[in-house]
């Protein structure tokens, strides 16, 4: 579905991304996992369109695929930001209402995803709640759907799961499992290697701005050298022990 060739990105004289490759199929979960400034945000900004000045190729179901230029090529995508991207002083149907009408659902689409989304979310009894009073779990599971509203076929997570209850957390599976039997493909990044191993048919592992190896968590493990170890350890091996972020 989505194909990402020599991706490079820079901040003024730092390279953020360079030269990142990867692929994602239809109904795919794949995790990009790094430690903190591998590189994950910025290549998700790319594919988002949140960023335009990048190099190299993005082709989606191998077109020219172009989101900073083209809103038909960003109308393909569900993005989760890893900050909420919610209004605290709407209702939950209030702000779900509003990104589907920014993203051109008529007056009856529009109702009938607020509905189908507010269920998938667990949320249809708070529904007429402000969302400033809701538990840090359920504005994650608001933030999910939102971005599911005019129905992506590809949908970017940073980081969606941060600070909630396993309870939460184990809903948000629930949701993202979901999404990929119905085809929908999913590029996921966590620090999490748990979720990773739960969630994920493939990881990518990225470190200085560079994808270093992709491959199924067995894969990876072989490819590290590292025959039956489990994700972390791999993880280590390949991005070294060091701290990251000093």
């Amino acid at each position: 579905m989505l194909d990402v060739v020599d991706l490079a990105y820079c901040y003024g004289s730092r390279k953020a991304v360079q030269q990142a490759s990867f692929s994602i199929q239809e109904g795919e979960c794949l995790g990009l996992l790094g430690p903190n400034g591998a590189g994950k945000t910025t290549t998700i900004s790319c594919i988002a369109g949140l960023l335009s000045a990048w190099e190299g190729n993005l082709k989606m179901n191998g077109e020219v695929f172009r989101p900073a230029e083209r809103k038909s090529d960003r109308c393909k995508l569900g993005f989760v930001p890893q900050d909420l991207a919610l209004y605290p002083k709407l209702t939950a149907e209030e702000n779900l209402r509003l990104f589907a009408t920014l993203h051109g659902l008529k007056r009856q689409q529009c109702e009938q995803a607020v509905k189908e989304k507010l269920e998938l979310a667990g949320l249809t009894d708070r529904r007429g709640d402000l969302v400033g009073s809701y538990s840090g779990g359920m504005k994650r599971r608001l933030n999910l759907v939102a971005g599911l509203m005019h129905s992506p076929s590809l949908v970017l997570l940073d980081e969606p799961t941060v600070g909630v209850d396993p309870q939460s957390r184990n809903h948000l599976f629930e949701m993202l499992l979901r999404l990929k039997s119905e085809g929908v493909a999913l590029l996921y990044t966590t620090h999490y290697m748990e979720e990773a191993q739960r969630l994920c048919d493939r990881i990518s592992i990225m470190n200085e701005g560079t994808v270093m190896a992709t491959g199924t968590p067995s894969e990876l493990a072989i490819e590290a050298g590292e025959e039956g170890a489990d994700l972390e350890q791999v993880f280590l091996k390949l991005t070294g022990r060091s701290l990251k972020d000093v």
